[in-house]
């Protein structure tokens, strides 16, 4: 069983910056990706970036691109999300995930990041 741990969530304002950290950690053997969703209220989870541990290969969201980066640091199975120029719409609650080669996908129990002037 993998444990995520997510850090780093609070208060922002329009124009600021959160970075997020997320820690794997129980039977992290096999995790080849790991990375963030997100869920507003009244609104469907969404992907935000992922990032595969071995080469760093990224995508995300087109809301977020040249905003937000996903970055990792492999040997810790750690992930973190910065996210720059944030706006009232990123408000949501951010959740760590991670994928085995065995199948399996983990979540974290969720990080509340909050936007506001």
């Amino acid at each position: 069983q993998v444990t995520l741990v997510e850090s780093g969530g609070g208060a922002g304002q329009p124009g600021g910056s959160l970075r997020l950290s997320c820690a794997a950690s129980g039977s992290t053997f096999g995790i080849y990706g790991m990375g963030w969703d997100r869920q507003a209220p009244g609104k469907q989870r969404e992907l935000v970036a992922n990032i595969l541990l071995a080469n760093g290969n990224a995508a995300y969201a087109d809301s977020v691109k040249g905003r937000f980066t996903i970055s990792r640091d492999s040997a810790k199975n750690t992930v973190y999300l910065q996210m720059n120029g944030l706006r009232p719409e990123d408000t949501a609650v951010y959740y760590c995930n991670a994928n085995n080669q065995f199948g399996n996908a983990s979540w974290g129990p969720g990080t509340q990041v909050t936007v506001s002037s």
